[in-house]
């Protein structure tokens, strides 16, 4: 009796060392593949990188001023995964052949970006220019002129390609974003719907042009995803925005700079934090990037409710969400490819109503109560970043002293009047001045969230030029100021903040 109860336990401790031997191998698996995950980019930044995915040669058609009719093209999804299929759509002028090289933006040894893969001749095609429709929406329909399927080992990231006439001498850019459903410290959001919205392809059809003005500030224009970009159309003559929305300007620095020092980090679309109420969650760190203006409703809740959850947020941005964009449908029925202005977040001030915003037939809740700072009259202009507090954890190695600055560091769109938030500090402020001599009070501003998160508010689109220079990268100008580059003094500061984020 003794022996068989002895052989019994023996058979359970054996059972019971086998169970926890699988749930130890499994959990030396989940590690490992979590350490994976993390170092993928560290991985993907030791490969080779070039300089080459720069424009050599871009042109505009001086009529239009923003176009590159010899050759241009756009692509059906603005961000994509690693399976899915993405079609790319390019006109030539005269139909000529054309070469398709695609590059991932990121560090990459100091190059800023690699080469992923060069596809070509393809046949070039003069494609049709559409008609304006109603709502002066411009909807290119395009026939596809090569389909990819995004390959397993594209990492998540910014991707560019680079069209090059085969006859001929002009180049111009197609961009997209790869994204993915992996676990990572970092989220990092392109502003892609503000790109689309100041988009004048193929001349004066931005979400500004009614019709009657360049610039204004109504609900009646659409736009769509459904058509090039054009050349930038604001604050800096920048050759390399040909095609390339506003990444290049405002928010590639900061990948660069991130990529760089090794962050785990994954990129998404505005539409991605639109459609999808989890997309937040997967992350430690959401960051919204540069010109970030438009956002739809479900997008301001989707974030709302990641802070409430405990998503720690950075705001690294300036005129974020200040206007209501409900994303629709395209004519063929692709969803969130065409918005318009339908509301400002917070409703219009009597400040706004003087300078003709709306009226408009949506209002969201006031921007302030997520970000901690909103976009305030005059919504433009320039200054230095000036430390208010500096005994907060953000300024920790800095050496910054109450009133100490970084020259240039705000515009040219900022945030003030600061929210009643428990726990909301002013960390800096100061005064912004416009071409107008208008002066606005900014507010960069830091709170707790429900659970030990933070949200913090740079209050200016220039963030990211206090962190890095990358190649082919110019500095802003706009009401006689501009950012001096790099600063050890924001990036230690955006250290702070990612060291307090990832806990």
């Amino acid at each position: 009796m003794d022996k068989k109860t002895n052989t019994q336990l023996s058979r359970r401790d054996l059972l019971k060392g086998a169970a926890l031997t699988g749930l130890g191998t499994a959990l030396v698996a989940s590690d490992a593949q979590a350490k994976s995950s993390s170092n993928a980019l560290k991985k993907e930044n030791e490969k080779e990188g070039t300089t080459d995915w720069q424009l050599t040669y871009t042109k505009v058609d001086p009529a239009t001023r923003y176009r590159c009719p010899w050759i241009e093209g756009y692509v059906s999804q603005a961000s994509v995964k690693a399976g899915d299929q993405l079609d790319i759509m390019v006109s030539t002028r005269p139909a000529v052949p054309f070469q398709l090289d695609i590059y991932r933006m990121g560090y990459y040894g100091g190059t800023g970006a690699r080469h992923m893969d060069s596809i070509g001749p393809l046949n070039g095609t003069t494609q049709t220019d559409p008609d304006v429709g109603d709502k002066r929406l411009i909807e290119c329909a395009w026939d596809i002129s090569h389909s990819i399927t995004i390959p397993e080992d594209w990492v998540s990231g910014v991707y560019l390609g680079k069209l090059t006439l085969l006859e001929g001498r002009f180049q111009s850019y197609i961009v997209f974003i790869v994204t993915d459903d992996r676990e990572a410290d970092v989220l990092f959001q392109c502003s892609d719907n503000t790109w689309q919205a100041y988009n004048r392809w193929p001349d004066n059809y931005a979400l500004y042009d009614n019709g009657e003005s360049p610039w204004a500030l109504k609900p009646e224009t659409h736009v769509s995803y459904d058509r090039p970009y054009g050349k930038y159309c604001q604050i800096l003559d920048a050759p390399l925005s040909q095609g390339s929305g506003e990444f290049l300007l405002w928010e590639f620095p900061l990948a660069y700079w991130l990529e760089r020092e090794g962050y785990d980090v994954t990129y998404c679309s505005n539409t991605d934090v639109h459609a999808n109420p989890r997309e937040l969650m997967r992350s430690k760190a959401f960051l919204s990037v540069g010109h970030d203006e438009y956002w739809s409703l479900e997008q301001f809740n989707n974030v709302q409710n990641a802070v409430n959850e405990g998503v720690n947020v950075a705001f690294l941005s300036g005129n974020t969400c200040c206007f209501v964009s409900p994303l629709q449908p395209s004519s063929t029925g692709q969803p969130h490819r065409i918005f318009n202005r339908a509301g400002r977040f917070g409703g219009v001030t009597e400040a706004e109503a003087k300078k003709n915003f709306g009226p408009f037939p949506l209002e969201g809740p006031n921007e302030s109560s997520l970000i901690g700072a909103r976009t305030i009259t005059p919504y433009n202009g320039s200054g230095d970043w000036i430390c208010s507090q500096p005994d907060s954890w953000i300024f920790n190695g800095t050496g910054m002293k109450k009133g100490d600055s970084v020259p240039g560091l705000i515009g040219w769109e900022f945030h003030g009047d600061p929210a009643d938030i428990p726990g909301l500090e002013v960390v800096a402020e100061g005064i912004a001045i416009n071409a107008s001599e208008e002066k606005g009070h900014w507010t960069a501003t830091l709170y707790p969230g429900p659970k030990e998160n933070w949200v913090f508010n740079a209050a200016t689109i220039w963030w990211a030029q206090g962190l890095s220079t990358p190649p082919g990268h110019m500095l802003p100008y706009s009401h006689f100021g501009r950012p001096h580059g790099p600063d050890e003094r924001v990036q230690k500061i955006t250290r702070n903040l990612l060291d307090k984020f990832l806990g």
